[in-house]
């Protein structure tokens, strides 16, 4: 289908979290939701921040519905805290796993000693959807609508080619150990469709990509993109677009009608243009063998719980 952007499919009604919304493409990427009428809840570690972003989305969107919840990605304690909050919403349509650490330090780990990265990026997107999984269902099953959660991936995971059979190996490069939990996001997001579409569930799980989205093509929102916030410098500046950009393909996965679920959306060009659905790389979206039920099991144990998906799909609506 012909998608444009600026254009979205109205989503009055539905309400949508975003991990890492007080910054970059998570903050685009709900202020365009809530631009299209989404209640839009900001999820981030820092109360200022999400107070800012809150208030940078209303000054683009003056009758947007924003809510804000704290989430400190490298604690259980908190990812549980959030998750019961979010939980006790009228309704929860759309979660879009966007948040993580990015840092490059290998010896940094969470508050419950995962490395750090895989921990914020991994572990604990697993743990939040774990928690919430029950009410996307719950929603979907209340309104007729298919629920949807979206992963944030990158482009590096094709380029680099990782194993992932021992996911807490940690290596000596930053962006090595990011495109690693960046692969198991993928892995572990095509299978939890296949579980999903096997159990008849009313969610559907999609994978996307950003490209590159730098700052110094970014528009300047108060508190969030301004004089006040770190400028990181990027060479790849001169091909790339900004973050609002980078935002697109989240947003289409979030908003397009037509997705079932199993999908993977990507700028049409390597580092920018129009959000467009591509073809699964069959690394990630079928593994051979037994690698996706592994790779699973390690996320599972990794983020301490266990996602039944059939169990829910069989529970009754309350």
């Amino acid at each position: 289908m012909t998608w444009d952007p600026a254009h979205l499919p109205d989503q009055t009604g539905r309400t949508v979290v975003v991990t890492g919304a007080t910054a970059g493409i998570g903050y685009f990427a709900a202020e365009q939701l809530a631009a299209a009428g989404a209640d839009v809840v900001l999820a981030s570690r820092s109360q200022d921040k999400l107070r800012r972003a809150a208030d940078a989305v209303r000054s683009r969107v003056p009758l947007a519905s924003v809510r804000t919840v704290a989430l400190e990605l490298g604690s259980s304690a908190s990812v549980d805290a959030a998750a019961s909050e979010l939980a006790a919403l009228p309704r929860l349509d759309a979660l879009l796993l966007n948040g993580g650490v990015m840092s490059m330090d290998r010896t940094a780990t969470t508050e419950d000693g995962l490395p750090l990265i895989l921990g914020t990026h991994v572990a604990a997107s697993a743990r939040l959807l774990g928690r919430l999984l029950p009410s996307l269902v719950a929603t979907a099953s209340e309104h007729g609508s298919l629920s949807r959660v979206v992963h944030t991936s990158t482009g590096f995971v094709q380029m680099l080619r990782l194993r992932t059979d021992d996911l807490r190996h940690v290596s000596r490069l930053g962006i090595t150990a990011y495109t690693k939990a960046k692969t198991a996001t993928e892995i572990f997001a095509f299978e939890l469709d296949r579980r999903l579409r096997a159990a008849g569930s009313p969610v559907a799980s999609v994978v996307t990509r950003p490209g590159v989205g730098v700052d110094a093509k970014t528009p300047e929102r108060p508190g969030v993109r301004d004089a006040t916030t770190p400028y990181q410098r990027n060479p790849y500046t001169p091909w790339a677009q900004g973050k609002d950009t980078a935002a697109w393909s989240a947003v289409r996965a979030l908003t397009d009608p037509q997705v079932s679920g199993g999908e993977y959306f990507s700028p049409s060009g390597r580092l920018r243009g129009a959000p467009v659905s591509i073809p699964l790389p069959a690394r990630t979206a079928a593994p051979a063998g037994d690698t996706a039920e592994r790779l699973w099991r390690q996320v599972e144990d990794l983020a301490g719980v266990t996602i039944d998906v059939a169990d829910l799909a069989s529970r009754p609506a309350p």
